[in-house]
């Protein structure tokens, strides 16, 4: 398959006009790269590190999650990733491509696996945009858990290096409707207090957060940016191996950018 017609597959899937108007999805870098056969390195975010192991990998298309460029550069000049980035993607004909916001809406896209990965049933999104498409989802957990349980699960099944919840919260309590949402969902605790969920599971969560949290009676669950969001991109690469492309891999150099000192 060319890159060309992965690009077409996967947008029929995931338009990135369904995008929101802040955010960039699409090409990033396309250095003339259409018409080649396709090796496709996925990652989450489109770095240094994954730029090099593509270039070892003899990628010719890093597919990432998280755009290489999001806020509009006013200059490309020597030390500077982005910069860098663009140099070696033009050097070594390695195009970049982003799915980001219309990625986080669609069937198993970002939220939809986190709510997979929690066995949630009768599952619906937080905040629908379309038919059959929108941020987050929230479910029942059948059986219900304790809230032990649940944080519990979550730390098996996504190994978050830390993982913090509302202080207040009944360890004992038990919890049967859940709502996910993978990287920053913070913004989304009003639209989660009114789905009827106990737990809400999502990332990059500010003091003032937990406090609103609370005072919905809504339990808030931060399992950091990256454990939320990288089980989509093993997902992803999962679906492009189905098309029985000529290789794919899921990046080994991706990174959390956090370190917690124990």
């Amino acid at each position: 398959m060319k890159i060309a017609d992965l690009i077409t597959w996967f947008e029929a899937w995931a338009n990135p006009a369904w995008c929101e108007s802040w955010d960039n999805c699409g090409w990033q870098i396309e250095p003339g790269v259409l018409e080649e056969r396709v090796r496709v390195l996925v990652c989450l975010t489109p770095t240094l590190a994954v730029m090099h192991e593509a270039i070892a990998l003899n990628a010719n298309l890093i597919f990432a999650h998280h755009p290489l460029i999001f806020t509009p550069p006013k200059s490309l000049c020597k030390g500077s990733a982005i910069a860098e980035m663009a140099r070696l993607a033009f050097t070594h004909n390695i195009g970049i491509y982003s799915a980001h916001t219309n990625f986080d809406q669609v069937e198993d896209g970002t939220a939809d696996v986190l709510a997979q990965i929690l066995q949630l049933q009768q599952v619906t999104p937080i905040l629908p945009t379309q038919p059959g498409l929108g941020y987050g989802r929230v479910g029942l957990l059948e059986p219900s858990m304790t809230l032990q349980e649940l944080l519990a699960n979550i730390q098996t099944r996504l190994a978050p290096p830390n993982l913090i919840f509302s202080p207040t919260a009944n360890l004992q309590q038990k919890i049967s409707r859940v709502a996910v949402l993978g990287g920053s969902g913070a913004s989304f605790i009003s639209a989660v207090s009114k789905t009827g969920a106990q737990a809400y599971l999502t990332s990059d969560c500010k003091f003032h957060q937990f406090q609103e949290s609370r005072d919905r009676n809504l339990i808030l669950i931060d399992a950091g940016h990256y454990a939320t969001e990288r089980p989509a991109c093993d997902r992803l690469a999962e679906k492009f191996q189905s098309l029985n492309l000529d290789w794919v891999q899921l990046s080994q150099k991706d990174e959390d950018f956090r370190q917690f000192f124990a």
